[in-house]
Order: structure tokens, then C-alpha cells, then sequence
């Protein structure tokens, strides 16, 4: 049989409104609000079973967080810090990469109120490719490479197109 285990009361009056708000919030990160019902509901004397049941999730799970946040308080609501090398491009960074396959190359061809076709910039490329999403990056500030901007491309399901004579 398990070791029965209760939320311990909040520090301060501040601590126990800050859990209840997050408990009944509905923008704070699903996993974050889920654990403040957690403790919220062993507050109200609830058991670890009843509160598993009720939120949808394993008797031992509650019993974890509940540990978690007894250790750390507040804190202890929050993801843990994850194994492994950190993401070396922001969400920002990935956004404004995914942006810019939606925007028009710098080398295609543009039909202009005279009638002519110009591009903006007549040597780069006229179709997006790999390198020439890179440079495009890279001249925004984004330090990043051919392969990075082929995985996040790969991941987003997106197609480029592979010129003739493309170094890869």
C-alpha cells in the first residue's frame, strides 16, 4: 500500500490564491494548470485516487507531484529541466525561417507597372532552396545552418525546391 501523502498547506496567503488562480486558469500551460488542481483538490482533502480519477491520469502521477511541489513549492508546478543539448535556434528564430518560405525569393522575376519583369535582386536565387534560405536567414541575424534550416523545414512537412548543381 502506498504512503498516503497530502499537499502540504501554502507558505503565505499569496502562494495559495497564485495555486487556486492557476488551478481555474485557462492560459497557463495545460500541464501547469493540471498540477495546481492537483494540489488545489488535496487542499480540499481529496485523495490521491480521487484525484487521479478526476483529472484523468495514473494514482502515482498525483502522488509525484504532489511530493514535487511539498519539495519546492511553487516551483515545484514547473517542467523540470530536460536531458540534453538545448535548442540552439528560439521559436522566434524557427518562425521567421518558416516565414520567409511563404515570402517571394529575392531573384524571382517581378512584373513591374511598366511591364517590365525585374527582380529584386537580380543574381540570388529565384527559387528557394536550401542555401538560399540559409543566406536569407543568416542576413536576418540568424545564425544557422544549411542542415538545421533542412530539419525544420522537414519537420514543418514543408517542400523547397532542389536546384541543378546545389551543393549539399
Amino acid at each position: 500500500m502506498p504512503k498516503r501523502i497530502k499537499a502540504h498547506p501554502a507558505d503565505n496567503p499569496e502562494e495559495a490564491a497564485t495555486i487556486r488562480k492557476l488551478a481555474r486558469s485557462r492560459l497557463a500551460p495545460r500541464a501547469v494548470i493540471q498540477r495546481a488542481q492537483m494540489i488545489v483538490a488535496s487542499w480540499d482533502g481529496q485523495r490521491t485516487t480521487e484525484i487521479a480519477k478526476q483529472l484523468g491520469c495514473h494514482p502515482q502521477t498525483v502522488r509525484e507531484r504532489l511530493q514535487r511541489f511539498n519539495e519546492g513549492g511553487l516551483d515545484g508546478l514547473g517542467d523540470r529541466q530536460r536531458p540534453g543539448r538545448k535548442r540552439r535556434i528560439r521559436e522566434a528564430e524557427r518562425s521567421a525561417i518558416m516565414a520567409l518560405v511563404g515570402m517571394s525569393p529575392p531573384g524571382r522575376l517581378v512584373r513591374q507597372d511598366d511591364g517590365e519583369l525585374r527582380a529584386e535582386d537580380e543574381p540570388a536565387s529565384a527559387h528557394w532552396t536550401l542555401n538560399a534560405l540559409t543566406e536569407m536567414a543568416q542576413k536576418q541575424g540568424i545564425d544557422i545552418q544549411r542542415s538545421q534550416v533542412r530539419r525544420i523545414l522537414v519537420v514543418e512537412g514543408v517542400r523547397w525546391r532542389s536546384v541543378v548543381g546545389e551543393q549539399h
